[in-house]
């Protein structure tokens, strides 16, 4: 998503004028792109802000909160935020022309509704708001046309994608109320785009659980153009620290899921997201974490250590699991899931 935003904010900035410098000395503007969703990368931005607004005027763009903005307001000129270039329709003629890279970023949708306790996102990027079906559409279908491969669709819940504005459109032409449900939610997102001619594929990331569907799972066993490979974080394999988490499914639901995927999709590769050494984890509830990966076999899994973010929910809880064994617990998962 980081790299996805850095494009477009580049996009905007061209369309403004503004070239590239070849050094941060020659650069009359430095834009910061932040990601906060841990406090040591909010850190380091404190870091770059302080080493130039005494000679450079600084742009501040990305997942910053309010409290944070308000500390550094003398110190930067202007302060973007996400919904600023969420929607740069100009980034495939700009940016894009370059055939070689692997993936192409199409973040359809941007924020979060979920307030996990862990997690600044929805104070930082606002509530979800998906893109125009018709803009993601364009967008696809000039990169296709560019010769570009794959094309990974973007979103902090991608399968959470809806565009009302298609419901209230088809509705006013069937005359009919517009409240009557007519929407295009992500697996007819999927569909929609696997129809586009042309050889290449589609990827996306990241799915949230509560909305893994069975029309989802269906449209992607049935896409041909749609990769195998989900990425599904679980974040653990405790049911009480899921509650805390506030993740709003349970170890079983999760289970029962993959269940549903590998029965439709055989060769369905999964990931995961894991968290190790949350508030109030204890060594029995990690076990429950390293028992459900032994069961799943994930492909891979990116494994953190949980560290204290200011803003959130989970930054009141007493961080009780010392920094030694949440290393010891990422060196357990890590070996077990990744074999390193």
């Amino acid at each position: 998503m980081n790299v996805s935003d850095s494009e477009r904010i580049v996009a905007t900035l061209k369309k403004q004028g503004y070239k590239p410098a070849k050094n941060e000395a020659q650069a009359d503007l430095i834009v910061i792109n932040a990601c906060s969703v841990r406090q040591s990368a909010m850190h380091r931005v404190y870091a770059q802000i302080n080493k130039f607004y005494k000679n450079k005027k600084i742009i501040l763009a990305g997942c910053v909160l309010e409290s944070d903005k308000r500390k550094l307001k003398d110190k930067i000129s202007d302060f973007w935020h996400p919904n600023k270039y969420f929607r740069c329709n100009d980034l495939p003629l700009l940016d894009r022309e370059r055939v070689g890279v692997r993936s192409i970023y199409v973040p359809i949708m941007t924020g979060c509704n979920n307030f996990c306790s862990y997690c600044v996102v929805p104070y930082t990027r606002g509530r979800e708001k998906s893109r125009p079906i018709k803009e993601i559409i364009k967008e696809i279908e000039k990169l296709v046309e560019n010769g570009h491969k794959e094309i990974m669709l973007l979103g902090q819940n991608v399968n959470s994608y809806c565009d009302n504005g298609i419901a209230r459109e088809s509705a006013r032409r069937r005359r009919l109320s517009s409240a009557t449900p007519i929407y295009i939610n992500f697996p007819k997102l999927l569909r929609l785009i696997n129809n586009i001619p042309g050889n290449f594929a589609i990827k996306f990331m990241t799915s949230h659980p509560k909305d893994m569907s069975a029309e989802l799972i269906s449209a992607i066993a049935k896409c041909e153009k749609v990769s195998k490979e989900i990425h599904l974080p679980i974040q653990s394999g405790d049911n009480k620290i899921l509650r805390k988490m506030n993740r709003k499914y349970t170890v079983a639901h999760y289970k029962n899921l993959i269940k549903k995927i590998r029965a439709k999709i055989p060769n369905a590769s999964i990931s995961t997201d894991i968290i190790v050494g949350f508030p109030g984890e204890t060594k029995k509830q990690f076990q429950n974490t390293v028992k459900l990966c032994k069961e799943i076999k994930f492909s891979i899994a990116y494994i953190s250590k949980y560290s204290p973010r200011f803003g959130t929910i989970a930054y009141k809880f007493k961080d009780n699991v010392p920094p030694a064994e949440k290393k010891r617990r990422w060196k357990v998962l890590n070996t077990l899931v990744n074999k390193k």
